[in-house]
């Protein structure tokens, strides 16, 4: 779309460096910014987010394009679930749509040879807002086993200063890295470093074979200490730099819980060296603990410039999601700087609204250049987009495909970048009933997503109307019917009146 949104407080001459417009760094609480970003506190707690807006309507025969960066983080969710779960309602500012739906799997076809994508595009009658219509755009990469992931290096970068100090930050660390320690293979290695007054390496690069040797580290953090994240990115960017290996992972994997000052350099140069650490193939996540000082912007950051994906740790239960289950796509990028152009046909589509992606808009004229950042996908990772659109009288009458997709990206250790084009090859469904589950699932994820950031588009709509929509759509996945519970939660939070069961 060309209406970009600023991100919060743009790096200095951030904004200019080949349109890349994720660059961002912390600032003071409420303060305003171009195209409505703002660092938002959490009530009287020293947590802050970033709100970014939300994507206008667009006028299709104005702009039939809309073009986005792939996104797969999923710290919002489970940032906004603990926050129900504890019995409040999460910050508007906390609630990212795209990392809603990205949290759940979805079915896909296996992606065509010679293509490291397989991509969905469907619709329906929106069940909510008369007269309006939904698209969904899925773009799915296959999953590899634990015999095709390559050899990991990683270096755990703990924060272990003293806001680190209780079981849901650093003692919930440290079963999440026990989890992934676990599910590591022979060819893996693990380093250890750890911030906080000074920093050190507490274990250098470790193969699986010295696996007690891991965990007996692992047991033995604990916490104490101002924090300098500067310098603890130095030392962690040294241990992974040894394992660089043609056909190897090299992560840095940060963990903290985000209240950090970052030393000497300054978050200009933190940035830029967590930007050049990527390029030369030492990628960065970050997973996120802890309630009261938690500073989701920080994190969130970090992970964009370092090509990785930000994580929040709620439960031990998330951790093996995380580190157990998801481990292929949390550890191996398959495609870099990912970028999808939906292209509507404006004979059939007269508006259309992006749900979602605020931060991750990128100038159509954008698209194809190749300087310009965008997102990183891991194997067996989907991106889901949802549009809510209004049809053209044509478009109403046609049974007729209403868009396609482009997608570019780039080899995980190339700098060239491939596109392709995906047609849209069926018409909208009759009905919203009539829809696939997984499509229907969706809608209600990001509808009820929209609920809770109080969108205005979403004002009027009903969370018991929603939470039947995602029941039906749940089958037996547990992950599906938990979001129904938490619906119910909204519900009464917001002193929403309950209905009599269907």
């Amino acid at each position: 779309m060309r209406h970009v949104r600023m991100l919060a407080l743009c790096l200095l001459t951030a904004c200019g460096m080949g349109g890349n417009k994720r660059a961002y760094i912390a600032a003071p609480p409420n303060a305003g910014y171009p195209g409505g970003a703002a660092i938002a506190t959490d009530g009287t707690s020293g947590e802050d987010y970033t709100d970014y807006g939300k994507n206008p309507w667009v006028d299709a025969a104005k702009d039939h394009l809309s073009t986005f960066a792939a996104d797969v983080d999923t710290a919002s969710y489970t940032i906004s679930r603990r926050k129900l779960n504890e019995g409040t309602l999460p910050p508007t500012a906390a609630v990212r749509v795209e990392e809603f739906v990205n949290y759940f799997k979805y079915s896909s076809p296996p992606p065509a040879a010679g293509s490291p994508f397989s991509v969905v595009m469907d619709a329906a009658p929106s069940p909510l807002a008369p007269d309006h219509h939904v698209l969904r755009v899925s773009v799915a990469t296959r999953a590899k086993s634990q015999a095709e992931r390559k050899p990991a290096n990683l270096v755990f970068l703990v924060d272990v200063s003293g806001s680190m100090g209780s079981a849901d930050k650093l003692g919930l660390a440290q079963q999440s890295l026990r989890i992934l320690t676990s599910n590591l293979g022979p060819r893996d290695s693990v380093s250890l470093v750890t911030y906080a007054g000074n920093t050190r390496v507490v274990l250098p690069p470790t193969g699986m074979e010295h696996r007690d040797r891991i965990l007996a580290a692992i047991d033995d953090l604990s916490s104490g200490g101002s924090t300098a994240m500067g310098s603890g990115l130095d030392l962690a960017y040294e241990q992974a730099m040894k394992g660089l290996l043609p056909g190897a992972i090299s992560r840095v994997i940060v963990l903290s819980d985000g209240d950090a000052n970052v030393g000497a350099v300054g978050h200009h140069q933190l940035l830029s060296i967590i930007e050049s650490r990527a390029k030369a193939g030492v990628f960065l996540s970050t997973v996120g603990f802890g309630r009261g000082n938690y500073k989701d912007t920080a994190m969130e950051q970090l992970a964009d410039k370092g090509n990785g994906q930000a994580f929040y740790i709620d439960s031990p239960s998330a951790a093996k999601r995380v580190f157990a289950e998801q481990l292929g796509s949390t550890l191996e990028v398959v495609a870099k700087d990912v970028k999808l152009q939906v292209d509507f046909d404006a004979s059939l589509v007269a508006k259309y609204r992006l749900v979602g992606y605020e931060n991750r808009d990128i100038k159509d004229e954008q698209f194809r250049d190749d300087q310009v950042d965008a997102g990183e996908i891991g194997a067996g990772h989907q991106v889901t987009a949802l549009y809510e659109l209004q049809l053209t009288p044509s478009g109403k009458l046609s049974p007729a495909p209403l868009a396609m997709v482009r997608v570019r990206h780039k080899a995980p250790d190339g700098d060239k970048a491939i596109e392709s084009t995906y047609a849209m090859t069926s018409a909208p469904a009759g009905s919203f009933d009539a829809a696939p589950a997984d499509f229907r699932f969706a809608f209600a994820v990001s509808a009820f997503a929209d609920v809770l950031r109080g969108a205005d588009e979403a004002k009027g709509w009903s969370l018991d109307r929603i939470a039947d929509v995602a029941r039906d759509a749940a089958g037996n996945d547990p992950d599906r019917a938990e979001l129904v519970t938490l619906i119910g939660k909204a519900r009464a939070l917001r002193g929403e009146p309950a209905k009599v069961a269907r």
